[in-house]
């Protein structure tokens, strides 16, 4: 039998999972607490156990969302078999599949106020990988400015995507070309730059 400790935490599991499942299905509005209770199979009253109220509950998924997506830039960070220009588009494309495959998640990652402490350091973990994984591509001296750039051009790309604003009849595009259009921009500069250093 486990203690009283590791059971509270396997509820606390069990409620975010649940959560997880009713914001995929229908967005921010069906996650409530009793909702998540009955998901989960506890009672109506376990939630209020773990959670002060909606807003704390979402703000742990959005917690939850950047965690994971940090999780996956950290394996590609470490991931030796891929040359720095793999590993910028792998990250890169990291952060658009999950906006693809989790609008909800995705959106509500963004929803939550910046002051939120743990969802701010989750953010935070998440934009410190990106700077790692964009150095080696382009050096530590630019790294920033280069995340923010791709980090806020992603987001924009996710976005219109899902509003369907960026259409291929409208745009004439494929479906890749936006990220790969933004990846060779950046590929270029930095070649440019290196060869201006270069001369004379």
């Amino acid at each position: 039998m486990g203690t009283r400790s590791e059971s509270a935490a396997a509820t606390r599991r069990a409620l975010v999972a649940a959560a997880l499942e009713l914001l995929d299905q229908a967005g921010p509005d069906a996650v409530t607490l009793r909702a998540i209770a009955a998901r989960a199979g506890v009672s109506r009253g376990a939630p209020y156990g773990h959670f002060d109220g909606k807003t704390q509950l979402l703000a742990t998924l959005a917690t939850a969302t950047w965690n994971q997506l940090a999780d996956e830039v950290d394996a590609v960070l470490a991931d030796t078999r891929l040359t720095p220009s793999d590993r910028l588009e792998t990250a890169v494309r990291a952060f658009l599949d999950l906006a693809r495959r989790w609008p909800h998640r995705f959106a509500l990652m963004f929803d939550t106020p910046a002051d939120d402490v743990d969802a701010a350091a989750a953010a935070g973990r998440l934009q410190d990988l990106y700077v790692s994984v964009i150095a080696t591509v382009v050096g530590d001296v630019d790294a920033r400015r280069y995340t923010a750039l791709l980090m806020s051009s992603a987001h924009g790309i996710a976005a219109m995507k899902a509003s369907g604003h960026l259409n291929a009849s409208k745009w004439e595009i494929g479906p890749d070309e936006p990220l790969r259009t933004l990846l060779d921009m950046v590929h270029a500069t930095v070649a440019s730059t290196a060869l201006h250093s270069s001369q004379p």
